[in-house]
């Protein structure tokens, strides 16, 4: 009987590593295929990115943004919900199998701004722009639902693509929850990314927080301070809140591609910090002074010490009997990457595509911030980094800042890259799991 059960046994793990490489072989089959798709549609996302680029809208506005991509994916025979919060779309892509249920989002809208814009497509709406790289979000999520459309018959499983509007105003993501986006889909994961300052083709990523927590702090005291006296305070009071690292500046985001002190260093400047916005905004209003800036916080587990330490340093300056009320007036979540989610999508893009394409983020970026992390309070997700820059073409791809260009690059990247992601987490997950 022993005997038996043993050769049983035998058998059962020579099929099972039997199916094992034979599914190793059809998803490396499978992610040729993606990447000879994502070269053959690259023009048309180049020619459609260009086009949002001249037509930017602001958030709550994205009117002929929400046009453009529901045709396009009625075109690839996808079904579209256009029923949820604002100008919101959602494409709905099944396989012909029952499987896991991914959803992508991608951020619609554009900046108000008239900052320079060093391309041949400019914006062609007066004060508004897409000095954020949301267009180039777009053609991406476009196009990895066109790659993985192609594939549908092979597809384990069903794939939403979220088109979010109103991201700059950190309002899209949660109302569209709140307008039953989650009664209507119910994805088990979910994914999305945001170009950034790094080099074109690189993809960073790491588990948890991908900023820092950044809050907008009100200090109100009683109007007897003149103007000088104000500024000297919120000197005093940023000093006093101070940590960074030993003759780091992490508010010097300009170096967050820096090999050696950015964020892909495991020196980098940009972990453990504390600071405070220099300029504080200052008014006074029925006798009230007003003080109020952002502050940017690495550990959460600080977060509570800091009004108290603001208090501290207001009476240790001699305010104490000026003092009103300290208080946070925004205080919104941060994106935090699922670890083991993040791990294995590490993993799977390195195992695909090497170990070049996927840079380990070692530290919190400040200023900036995602409502993508109202997304993930409800369904475990990862949030990359996508390099857009190339310093050889002068192209600097810094979010919010006068010049912001992305090398069109990064779009056949994403495409390639994450459609691969998404079919490998449908299709072929049990093997980087393993």
């Amino acid at each position: 009987m022993k005997k038996t059960v043993f050769i049983f046994t035998c058998i059962m793990i020579s099929i099972s590593v039997s199916s094992a490489q034979e599914l190793k072989h059809k998803m490396a089959l499978a992610h040729e295929s993606v990447k000879l798709q994502t070269d053959h549609i690259f023009n048309k996302l180049v020619k459609i990115r260009r086009d949002l680029h001249e037509n930017p809208e602001l958030a709550g506005n994205e009117i002929r943004t929400k046009k453009i991509i529901t045709q396009y994916l009625l075109d690839l025979g996808l079904e579209v919900d256009t029923n949820i919060y604002g100008h919101g779309v959602v494409g709905i892509l099944r396989g012909s199998r029952k499987g896991k249920k991914i959803a992508w989002r991608s951020d619609m809208d554009a900046l108000a701004n008239d900052f320079a814009d060093e391309v041949t497509f400019k914006s062609k709406n007066k004060g508004v722009q897409h000095g954020c790289g949301h267009d180039i979000h777009m053609a991406i999520g476009l196009g990895i639902a066109e790659v993985l459309s192609k594939n549908k018959a092979s597809l384990n499983g069903t794939v939403y693509f979220i088109f979010q509007p109103e991201e700059e105003t950190f309002i899209g993501a949660k109302a569209m929850i709140n307008d039953g986006l989650f009664s209507k889909i119910k994805p088990d994961e979910i994914y999305g990314l945001h170009v950034s300052a790094l080099p074109v083709g690189q993809i960073m990523v790491k588990p948890n927080e991908m900023f820092a927590y950044q809050k907008s702090v009100r200090i109100q005291l009683k109007n007897e301070l003149s103007k000088e006296e104000a500024k000297a305070l919120t000197k005093k009071i940023r000093s006093f809140l101070l940590r960074v690292t030993s003759n780091s500046k992490p508010w010097e985001i300009q170096h967050m591609s820096d090999p050696k002190i950015g964020l892909m260093n495991p020196n980098t400047i940009f972990k453990d910090y504390l600071f405070m916005d220099e300029n504080f905004s200052i008014h006074s209003k029925n006798d009230i002074l007003f003080l109020q800036a952002y502050l940017y916080e690495t550990d959460p587990s600080k977060l509570k010490d800091i009004l108290p330490k603001i208090k501290q340093a207001i009476e240790e300056n001699s305010y104490k009997d000026q003092l009103l009320s300290i208080s946070y007036v925004q205080d919104n979540p941060t994106v935090i990457n699922n670890e083991t989610l993040t791990n294995i999508a590490s993993k799977t893009l390195e195992n695909i595509y090497g170990k070049d394409v996927v840079t380990t983020d070692y530290g919190q970026v400040p200023y900036f911030n995602d409502d993508f992390a109202y997304f993930q309070q409800k369904i475990p997700g990862v949030y990359f980094f996508l390099g857009g820059s190339n310093i050889e073409k002068g192209i600097i791809a810094m979010n919010h800042a006068p010049n912001f260009q992305v090398d069109q690059e990064s779009i056949r990247t994403g495409v390639k890259c994450f459609s691969s992601l998404i079919l490998e987490r449908l299709n072929g997950s049990s093997i980087i799991e393993k």
